[in-house]
């Protein structure tokens, strides 16, 4: 069961246009595919591949629909918002931003809005998690 087996992360677009923009200009990607005839448009980020796709329901959800990890936050966070990424800022029970970054534990996270309103979180897991998945030690900061 399941000899090729993979699996891709799905946002939705309401301008398939505006977000392959976006996607080339904030996170230096340009699509590893477009589907001829959907227009739907696959990304290859750190080995999986992201699905952009046409639907009036883009924006509609208030969850995190991306996770993206890194070894230094601070200097991704810094990086995108030099290209005008605006931070949510978040005060709940368990989760509270400073400057747009939270605290949990070894870990920290930040979240952002990509063009299509869907919300993207960035992750800088444990020491140990980095060493393990990502094959090396967190940057220095």
């Amino acid at each position: 069961m399941f000899e090729k087996f993979m699996a891709t992360a799905v946002l939705p677009a309401a301008d398939l246009e505006r977000a392959k923009r976006w996607w080339h200009d904030v996170l230096d990607r340009d699509p590893v595919e477009v589907d001829a005839e959907s227009g739907n448009v696959f990304y290859d980020v750190g080995g999986t591949v992201v699905l952009v796709y046409l639907t009036s329901f883009a924006g509609t959800a208030k969850n995190t629909a991306l996770n993206l990890l890194t070894d230094d936050i601070d200097r991704d966070v810094a990086a995108l918002r030099a290209r005008g990424i605006a931070f949510h800022e978040y005060d709940f029970p368990g989760l509270k931003t400073v400057d747009g970054i939270a605290e949990l534990g070894e870990e920290r996270a930040a979240w952002f809005s990509d063009s299509e309103d869907n919300i993207i979180a960035l992750g800088q897991p444990s020491p140990e998690m980095v060493a393990r998945v990502m094959g090396g030690a967190p940057a220095a900061g």
